[in-house]
């Protein structure tokens, strides 16, 4: 069994940063991918990004370029660097990590863009 504790979400004026992590423990299970997941109100949830062996990631379209994703091994913990916040970035993020057991979700951290 993995517990995700995430923290660092919160209000922030359109155009600015939030840096989320997510602390992983319990796993006696390699990690094989972490990544981030968003939804806002009335919608799906989505892939924001993942990251594999090797540091290979994936963005979505909409944060390529302005949020980076990251894992620290010493520290079991990723994160998720947010630049540049647009309004549409509004959403519940949440952690999710993959092993070659099973996957695990974070409880989820509330983002909130104000103009």
């Amino acid at each position: 069994q993995v517990q995700l504790v995430e923290s660092g979400g919160g209000l922030v004026q359109a155009g600015g940063s939030l840096r989320l992590s997510c602390a992983a423990s319990g796993s006696s299970f390699p990690l094989n991918k972490f990544g981030w997941y968003r939804q806002a109100p009335g919608k799906q949830r989505e892939l924001v990004t993942t990251i594999s062996s090797g540091d290979i990631t994936i963005y979505a379209g909409a944060v390529e370029g302005r949020f980076t994703i990251s894992w620290d091994n010493a520290k079991n913990t990723g994160y998720l660097q947010m630049n540049s916040l647009k309004l549409e970035d509004t959403a519940v993020y949440y952690c999710k990590v993959y092993t070659s057991r099973s996957n695990y979700w974070g409880q989820g951290t509330q983002v909130t863009v104000s103009s």
